[in-house]
Order: C-alpha cells, then sequence, then structure tokens
C-alpha cells in the first residue's frame, strides 16, 4: 500500500493539466464529473462485486437500453490524474470489440481490488486537487454547491457520488471501471487502433 500510495503524489500541473482536458472534452462537465474521475483514479469501483451474476444481470440489461449512438466514440479513457484505473465503454461491447463477459470479469477483478486505499486517504488528496482547482478560474456552474456537496459526502465516510444530470444528458456515460493493469494485458491487445479518449495513459 505504500508503494501505491507514494506513486499518488500530486503535482500541481499534473491536476491542472487533468481539469483542463476533462472540461474541454466535456464541456457540459461540473466539479462533480471532475472529482467522479478524480476519486475512480484512487479508489477504482465504487463498490465490491460480491455477487457476479447480479453484476452480469445489470451488464446485459444495460447493453442492452443502450443507444449505440448515444455513446461518446471512445472506447477507453483513462481515469483521473495518474491512470491507475481506466473507463472502458459499452461501446466496445456493442461494436463487438470485446465480449461482455471478458469485460465483465475484468470489472469484477477490478472492483474486488485488495489494495483499495481508505475513505481518508482518498479525502486527504482530493483536498490537495480542490486547493489546485480552487486557483484555476474555471467558472464551472453550481462550482460552490458542489463544493459543498462533495465535502459533506467526505465528513460522511463516504466517497462515491453519481455524474451530474448535465454530464448524463450530453454524454450519456455507461462504461466500467478497469484497473489499469488489467487492461492492459486483457482488454487493450483487443482494442488496436480503436479511439481512445484525449487522454494519455501515464507511463
Amino acid at each position: 500500500m505504500a508503494s501505491c500510495m507514494t506513486s499518488f503524489l500530486l503535482q500541481a500541473q499534473e491536476v491542472e493539466t487533468f481539469v483542463s482536458g476533462l472540461v474541454r472534452q466535456y464541456p457540459e462537465a461540473r466539479l462533480l464529473d471532475i472529482y467522479k474521475s478524480s476519486f475512480q483514479d484512487f479508489m477504482g469501483a465504487e463498490h465490491l462485486v460480491n455477487d457476479k451474476e447480479s453484476a452480469r444481470a445489470y451488464l446485459e440489461q444495460e447493453l442492452a437500453t443502450t443507444e449505440p449512438e448515444s455513446l461518446m466514440p471512445w472506447y477507453y479513457e483513462p481515469c483521473g490524474t495518474g491512470g491507475r484505473y481506466v473507463r472502458v465503454s459499452l461501446k466496445a461491447v456493442i461494436d463487438g470489440k470485446i465480449t461482455a463477459d471478458a469485460l465483465l470479469d475484468a470489472f469484477v477483478r477490478s472492483a474486488n481490488d485488495p489494495e483499495r486505499p481508505t475513505v481518508a486517504q482518498w479525502a486527504g488528496r482530493w483536498n490537495t486537487m480542490i486547493g489546485v482547482i480552487d486557483t484555476m478560474g474555471l467558472d464551472l456552474p453550481h462550482y460552490d454547491e458542489d463544493k459543498h456537496f462533495i465535502e459533506q459526502v467526505l465528513e460522511m465516510g463516504k466517497y462515491a457520488i453519481s455524474h451530474s444530470p448535465e454530464y448524463r444528458d450530453a454524454y450519456t456515460p455507461h462504461y466500467r471501471i478497469i484497473r489499469r493493469d488489467i487492461f492492459e494485458q486483457e482488454i487493450m491487445p483487443l482494442l488496436t487502433g480503436a479511439p481512445q479518449q484525449y487522454r494519455y495513459l501515464p507511463q
């Protein structure tokens, strides 16, 4: 865990680059969406997966009800500043690049990562990040409201939140969070030449 935490040391420039890229790519995003990508990068999936069959049923339902033309054009994008986790879009399954079983298996193992950091560690990281974001003059809608809401969530010992309504309406996000090493070994080879999102995967 110590080596994992060491790898997450922040530089202001890293935060600024990540945030600027996200709001450029997703102009409807709010602070909630910046926060969500950031905690996904640090914490991974929002909860452990104890029932794989329920996760499978939910994925199958989501695939059946998602309109392909509503999805963003990318198949994957790194989360946050570190790219420790990657969002893999359901578009990759719908387009036949990977199977639903492959995505589900990678997701379940990623969600059950035994090295998941604590909420307190995440709260400390976010406090550093928001200190940088506050200086960027982003003029995001509902900024103070979102900042206060996030503070309340963390004070309750929780960390997971939903995308903002504006983000959901504009970009219809449908993806699963995959740990980077699992993604690179098992999923990425199947997506050779596939469109990646705007951020690079850090070395």
